[in-house]
């Protein structure tokens, strides 16, 4: 497992962390973590659906 060290989180931000982890009932790492395979999760499925789009764009586009 890989160690992460942040630095120079606002204060805001930290302190939405540490609610959604308590209302979460996740430790304060695991929510960042959680917050992150999401937010990444989210990302790959966006690149994903835009590929998707692009061939279909592509396929229409050749139809002409």
């Amino acid at each position: 497992m890989i160690t992460l060290t942040l630095k120079g989180i606002p204060k805001a931000t930290h302190r939405e962390l540490k609610k959604r982890a308590a209302v979460n009932r996740r430790s304060l790492n695991n929510e960042i973590i959680f917050t992150l395979e999401t937010l990444l999760g989210s990302a790959r499925q966006e690149a994903v659906q835009l590929q998707q789009f692009r061939k279909s764009v592509k396929k229409i586009s050749r139809r002409k």
